[in-house]
């Protein structure tokens, strides 16, 4: 059953039935077209009026009040977290930013099958770094959305401030909660009554590792004390880190940290998902009530093609759409969002192209088993997505 089939109850109860059809004809564009510029968009929206009238269309969809996030994307992802992971088990949670132009995203997300599903975002009204009030205000949603699971937070360099692993900490006492945010060399740590020194004056070297407990972060007072997981990646295939992990955490164990943060990077993936890798982000020239409907549409789109990239997976239907696996690799070369869309896309592509297939199947009768075979599969395919 498809991603929309699921939740087609949900997703009605705040849209019309016109309006309902037309982010059902967006999705598809999303997939086929991989373009989120409203100009794009309106020129492939196949509704018979003119193209203009189709951009107004498309305009007015964006800035519905039905579309909030908290009303209309939470419920569904709840739903798809609790199917994906146990109640109560531990979901590594990672908030990142990515900006581009005047456009700043501050978002978080939770790592799935070594991808990120986009859980909540916010549009800051600057460029350059968060602020505490502003992280705060993110992540607040999401402990009250997952609050029967254990959460990991992790962030990059940008979430230093002992501020919000403070702030985290205190939460930690009504929820179960730890944090794992890199910190900057020139950060300032002492343990007991030693003096102060910059993490750089650990004289990590790379291949080391160490962790620290119980070590006072900064030296503004009132924060109380930290662990502080400490690592520098070896030379690996020529290539060699330029500088150590320093790892601000409340987790018990160096392995554990450094098992956690390394899913930082998911997140990344999903970023370059949205931008230049598939769905274009950068192009849109949207104003910010417009462009968080967007990125609502590719948090849908994403999720729902991922999750219909790992159903290719289980019915063994993968092979037909990728190589999955290579001896020279240890890990795959494709995600299960990578399968789901050229899945659907492979489908689209014989719909439009059918007859002449016809015409290249009939001429190499030899292969006419290797043909039925693809065919059952392309029918299983269409029948999942």
């Amino acid at each position: 059953m498809s991603f929309l089939a699921v939740y087609e109850s949900h997703f009605t109860k705040h849209l019309t039935q016109t309006q309902f059809e037309a982010f059902r004809i967006l999705l598809w564009l999303l997939t086929v077209h991989k373009q989120v510029g409203i100009e794009r968009l309106a020129a492939c929206f196949p509704l018979p009026i003119l193209y203009q009238s189709r951009r107004k269309h498309i305009q007015r969809f964006l800035v519905l009040s039905a579309l909030a996030i908290p009303r209309f994307w939470f419920p569904v992802i709840k739903a798809i977290i609790c199917k994906e992971f146990k109640t109560g088990s531990r979901l590594i949670i990672t908030i990142d930013r990515t900006q581009w132009k005047d456009k700043n995203v501050f978002m978080v997300a939770v790592i799935w099958k070594k991808r990120a599903l986009p859980i909540y975002w916010t549009l800051l009204g600057k460029r350059g770094a968060s602020r505490l009030s502003e992280q705060q205000a993110l992540i607040k949603p999401v402990l009250c959305l997952l609050k029967n699971y254990e959460l990991v937070i992790l962030g990059d360099r940008e979430f230093h401030s002992v501020k919000s692993a403070y702030w985290l900490k205190q939460k930690s006492k009504k929820q179960k909660l730890f944090f794992a945010f890199r910190q900057k060399q020139g950060t300032n740590q002492k343990k007991d009554d030693e003096d102060y020194q910059t993490f750089s004056q650990l004289g990590m070297k790379p291949g080391m590792k160490m962790f620290l407990t119980g070590v006072s972060v900064t030296k503004n007072k009132g924060f109380g004390n930290f662990n502080v997981g400490a690592y520098w990646k070896r030379k690996y295939k020529g290539k060699q880190e330029k500088e150590p992990w320093f790892i601000l955490t409340n987790l018990d164990s160096l392995s554990e940290v450094l098992k956690v943060y390394r899913a930082r990077a998911d997140i990344e993936a999903m970023f370059k998902d949205c931008k230049t890798g598939c769905y274009n982000l950068e192009g849109s020239k949207a104003n910010n009530k417009r462009l968080n409907s967007l990125i609502l549409l590719i948090a849908i789109a994403c999720t729902a093609t991922s999750l219909k990239g790992k159903t290719f997976r289980q019915i063994n239907q993968g092979k037909y759409i990728a190589r999955l696996t290579e001896k020279s690799r240890r890990d795959r070369r494709h995600s299960n969002f990578w399968i789901g869309l050229y899945g659907s896309l492979w489908i689209h592509a014989w719909e439009f192209c059918s007859d002449f297939i016809s015409i290249m199947m009939s001429n190499n009768p030899q292969k006419l088993n290797n043909y039925k075979k693809g065919l059952q599969a392309m029918s299983i395919i269409d029948k999942t997505a």
